[in-house]
């Protein structure tokens, strides 16, 4: 495992935000956190936690009281028909959440079904599986999603699962309920396992609504869905996640998994967790509300500042302006970067101080576009926005 390691490629999301560190007084839009405070429920529970000395071993799948209140809120929330409590795992975050899945589900040399572009940790947790991710572009046109005759059609002999993200990261882009019918069709008809990816599924826009794929007739017992406190609750510093899954065969590897990484999620924060479930969600709904008010303002606000070099209308989901690059923008001339998304990213970050991904970081279909977190706080994302204004005046002056 040691050097094949080495053949799993850093995330360009970390080669940014570690970048970003030695950037004097930076704009930090290159990260997917929120400049919100945990719901004061969450914190009250995690010092009374603590002051009650709960700092001490738990049951490795996750406290009893925390699975119950999960159950209660996937069967009424998600419409998941989630049987028991033990179908609730607690992980250490959703990318650990994520990691588990894979480990728990593929061979090596299995096939797994992936939308281009993807988050690169996702692509990697693959890879770590000895998966063989084969990725299906979304399509820009159809608002980032799946042609589905083309996602049919990369179904191989080696095809094990695939893997849905909605709202996706990075493109804000949100599966309807016709496009979830016909993954569970293609998964049913091929017998194919899902691994479904829920970390934004409060952080919808515009009157749009999530579903959850394992909520549809038969798909729960097909679907791996992950979930996470990170963006619902502001607490993405803290590492609270969970996989949910029916198969009892599934449910004892993960389990073995967690034994084997982290024992137990952390005391107090699971204390947290149940703090912020039995408090009251209208923070929830605030967040949102606030959330699609920055992305309007950064939205409009990037095409009139980069003077239409960076543009995408905004999107229903998750917290990500994942905009496009014009066709006539040249990068400058010092650039070596044969990548233009790279070239936009390394100019906005040497020139604006502005932090920022590159689409090709998700893969080939995200080339020419840059991602940009907008769940940052108001005066970040102004200030970020005078920085590009001046970029593009001298960076398109005669």
């Amino acid at each position: 495992m040691g050097v094949f390691l080495d053949s799993i490629p850093t995330s360009g999301i970390i080669r940014v935000r570690d970048l970003m560190y030695s950037v004097d007084k930076p704009f930090r839009l290159d990260q997917g956190d929120v400049s919100f405070d945990a719901p004061d429920s969450l914190k009250a529970a995690l010092k009374a936690a603590v002051d009650a000395n709960q700092t001490h071993y738990l049951q490795t799948a996750g406290l009893p009281r925390l699975q119950q209140l999960l159950t209660e809120k996937l069967r009424a929330k998600n419409r998941i028909p989630v049987a028991s409590p033990d179908e609730v795992m607690m992980t250490n975050g959703g990318v650990h959440a994520l990691y588990l899945a894979c480990q728990a589900l593929v061979e090596p040399g299995d096939e797994v079904l992936v939308p281009d572009p993807i988050w690169p940790q996702m692509f990697s947790a693959l890879v770590a599986a000895h998966a063989v991710p084969v990725r299906v572009p979304l399509r820009e046109s159809r608002g980032w999603r799946f042609d589905f005759d083309e996602l049919a059609s990369r179904v191989s002999a080696r095809t094990r699962g695939l893997y849905i993200n909605s709202p996706h990261n990075p493109t804000g882009g949100m599966l309807t309920r016709a496009d979830l019918e016909r993954v569970a069709e293609i998964a049913t008809a091929h017998k194919l396992w899902v691994i479904a990816d829920e970390a934004y599924e409060d952080v919808v826009f515009d009157g749009h609504a999530h579903l959850s794929l394992a909520s549809l007739p038969g798909m729960h017992e097909r679907t791996v869905s992950v979930f996470t406190f990170s963006k619902t609750y502001a607490i993405t510093g803290l590492r609270l996640g969970y996989v949910v899954a029916n198969n009892p065969t599934i449910q004892d590897r993960v389990r073995k998994l967690l034994g084997l990484t982290t024992n137990n999620v952390s005391s107090v924060v699971q204390f947290g967790g149940i703090g912020a479930l039995e408090g009251s969600q209208e923070v929830v709904a605030q967040f949102c509300a606030e959330l699609q008010s920055r992305r309007d303002l950064f939205c409009a606000g990037a095409a009139e500042a980069s003077q239409g070099a960076l543009f995408a209308p905004p999107p229903p989901g998750a917290f990500y302006a994942f905009l496009r690059i014009a066709d006539d923008w040249q990068p400058p001339a010092t650039s070596t970067s044969l990548s233009r998304s790279w070239a936009m990213v390394e100019h906005l970050i040497a020139r604006g101080r502005i932090g920022c991904v590159p689409g090709v970081d998700f893969g080939p279909a995200g080339e020419n576009h840059v991602r940009f977190c907008f769940a940052r706080s108001r005066g970040e994302l102004d200030g970020a926005l005078e920085s590009m204004r001046a970029v593009f005046r001298i960076h398109n002056a005669p």
